[in-house]
């Protein structure tokens, strides 16, 4: 495997706002923004329009590559479900391969295919439920016949992990020539955990759009919200984003803000459906009726275009991740709502307790309806508080732009390839 640094030292490429590092303090410029990119670069990963959170992360950053890379457009090698109600995806120009992701000589197909292809690096998007096999053991037969330089994204990172898990994660550092992270407590958990050399990972944050601070109240007319205090929830729902809690919440809050309106936006997450049907929603439906808050918690049972979540973003006070995973390392709609400058109330799992530390959001007890309602109505009452808060979210949020990111992930790619191979 490669090593990017010798053992002890760090990079940080092209200042502070590329949003790449590597375990340790030394920086290095790499002045990679002043040449020509021109990288050929491949993506393996679920793909829009795949109702999945890393198909949606692909599309944005890809689109964000191209943006600073246009001579050569970025190619997706689509990794389809074949049981899903979709299954035949009607995907865009920019997929050239499809893997039936039960089909380990589709993964087989695929290497050869891109090895016969103009493709210089391959970057791998990685979440053990994306792939076939057990613990989604079928990329490794993908990565073993690979010729290609491999970056790989990782998604998931148990800190307790399978005996096969913890193999897997050390066979894709085995074939990547890089891996990136999206925290920097990740690094420390693969180094012990996994046992793997941390040498060879980057952090890059979670993308974000980059959206004009404020202009709550314009958003709020122009979705309809007008006169009422919004907190929300976008996401695929499932029963680990913990919206019960949120819900109990409510009656609290409404004593004293009885303007108050939180939206559960978003359709139940596709894998969830086809197992359960729609049982956690209507738990939730059920648990709004009992609690008797119907006229301040409404569903919008709609996978949104970002266009209209970002709307939707904007008009919100507040913004909840009540996840119940304490492991959890990266949630896209977070991202999103502190590059908004949101004020964001979430439970500690990791991805939120990094980038919501330093006065960046309010952190509550996991599993506690009594905390979330507190910190609504303490914030409420403390416009100096929640004014603060948005502006140091909005500050973050400015080196988590896709433009930031894929400037950070095209620095890496070229690095990579000009940075011998030892495997």
């Amino acid at each position: 495997m490669l090593k990017l640094l010798p053992k002890g030292s760090g990079l940080h490429l092209l200042g502070k706002s590329s949003g790449i590092t590597l375990p340790g303090k030394s920086r290095i410029s790499e002045k990679l923004s002043e040449k020509k990119r021109d990288v050929r670069a491949i993506f393996v990963s679920s793909y829009i329009p795949r109702k999945c959170g890393i198909a949606t992360f692909t599309k944005d950053l890809t689109n964000a590559i191209n943006a600073l890379n246009p001579y050569s457009l970025s190619e997706i090698l689509a990794v389809t479900d074949p049981s899903a109600p979709n299954g035949s995806y009607d995907y865009p120009w920019e997929v050239k391969f499809r893997v039936n992701q039960d089909d380990v000589t589709n993964y087989i197909a695929a290497a050869d295919y891109i090895n016969a292809s103009s493709a210089e690096i391959v970057c791998l998007q990685h979440e053990f439920g994306l792939y076939g096999g057990q613990d989604g053991e079928y990329i490794l037969e993908f990565l073993k016949r690979l010729k290609k330089k491999v970056v790989t994204t990782l998604h998931t990172t148990m800190e307790h992990p399978k005996d096969n898990q913890r193999r897997i994660i050390r066979e894709i550092f085995k074939y990547s020539d890089a891996v990136v992270v999206m925290i920097d407590p990740v690094v420390k958990r693969l180094e012990t955990i996994y046992g793997v050399d941390s040498q060879a990972i980057a952090v890059i944050h979670h993308g974000v759009p980059d959206i004009p601070f404020g202009g709550v109240e314009h958003f709020k007319e122009e979705t309809s919200l007008s006169g009422r205090t919004i907190m929300s929830a976008i996401n695929l729902i499932s029963e680990n984003k913990g919206l019960e809690y949120a819900i109990s919440a409510v009656p609290q809050i409404i004593k004293k803000v009885p303007d108050f309106l939180f939206l559960i936006i978003g359709e139940t997450h596709p894998v969830v459906k086809k197992k359960f049907g729609e049982k956690y929603r209507e738990e939730l439906q059920t648990l709004v009726k009992k609690i008797k808050v119907e006229k301040h918690v409404k569903f919008i049972n709609r996978y949104l275009p970002l266009e209209e979540l970002i709307d939707y973003l904007r008009a919100s006070d507040y913004y909840v991740t009540p996840y119940l995973n304490p492991e959890q390392i990266a949630s896209g709609t977070l991202s999103y709502a502190v590059g908004a400058g949101k004020v964001c109330i979430s439970t500690p799992y990791l991805y939120a307790n990094e980038v919501l530390n330093g006065n960046r959001g309010v952190l509550v007890p996991f599993k506690n309806a009594k905390a979330i309602a507190e910190a609504v109505l303490d914030l409420n009452k403390d416009l100096r508080s929640r004014e603060s808060i948005e502006r140091e979210a909005y500050k973050y949020g400015r080196v988590m732009t896709w433009s930031s990111v894929a400037l950070a992930y095209l620095d890496l790619f070229s690095l990579v390839l000009k940075t011998k191979t030892v495997r």
